[in-house]
């Protein structure tokens, strides 16, 4: 057979008008193009905004895992130096005093603690020191972004460190909007003497709990929930009791 045939039968077949109809009946005209990048569009629209929550209680679940588990690792350091967490000295404000019984305002009660027992066992941290009127508090920068600060009265984490404003520079303290509390600023507390965080490290903040997920989401004052007379403390106990995912009925918006 002629090498050639089959490409002329080809080219007839190409010649013929039903054929040549049939490929041009292939190609896509330009309002069904218009109408197939409309439909797109729609659907980029309504699935979007549901991709971008997603995508934020994802990276929020992601950071405050790590930071629970990196925290009670340093936790379990220090107690290889110190002892059981349970015998060491109480973290609390005030300052410490000199030889003669005198104030000394350059020696913070809290700092000296936070310095024995917390600042050495974070591994790749950058830790600044703050003052207040009552002390000395600190703030810990980890390699993910985030930030914590640490006081004796309590934790607070910061899944973004842009949302850790420093807005009373004359007075060098740190604030935070109340409102950001559940989703963007976590609270958690280390008293491992007392009855809700008994033997335990850094905990989800837990004061007064009776134990039921119902106060958790329901407390007037620091319950996990869109109005509270005071801040979401709570939420982060909420988290932690769904195995640190955000519940799909997560009262609050992202």
């Amino acid at each position: 057979m002629n090498r050639f045939a089959g490409v002329r039968k080809f080219k007839q077949l190409r010649s013929e008008p039903n054929v040549r109809n049939s490929v041009k009946n292939t190609a896509f005209t330009l309002a069904e193009v218009l109408i197939t990048l409309g439909i797109i569009g729609v659907v980029a629209a309504v699935t979007m905004p549901t991709l971008v929550q997603n995508y934020r209680k994802h990276v929020v679940e992601t950071k405050l895992k790590r930071f629970y588990s990196i925290s009670n690792q340093a936790i379990q350091r220090a107690e290889i130096d110190y002892g059981d967490k349970s015998l060491w000295e109480t973290p609390e404000n005030g300052w410490l005093t000199d030889e003669n019984g005198n104030t000394d305002y350059s020696k913070s009660k809290y700092e000296s603690w936070f310095y024995k027992y917390i600042a050495p066992y974070y591994k790749n941290a950058i830790i600044k020191k703050v003052s207040d009127n009552d002390g000395r508090f600190f703030v810990i920068y980890f390699p993910d972004g985030s930030v914590a600060q640490y006081s004796p009265m309590s934790i607070y984490y910061f899944v973004d460190a842009k949302n850790y404003n420093f807005i009373l520079p004359e007075h060098g303290i740190y604030q935070y909007n109340k409102n950001d509390v559940g989703t963007k600023i976590f609270t958690f507390h280390f008293a491992p003497n007392s009855t809700y965080y008994r033997n335990k490290g850094i905990e989800p903040y837990k004061w007064n709990w009776d134990g039921s997920e119902s106060m958790l989401r329901n407390n007037n004052t620091i319950g996990c929930k869109k109005d509270v007379s005071k801040e979401r403390a709570f939420c982060t106990a909420l988290i932690q009791l769904n195995g640190w995912k955000i519940p799909k009925d997560y009262p609050i918006r992202f």
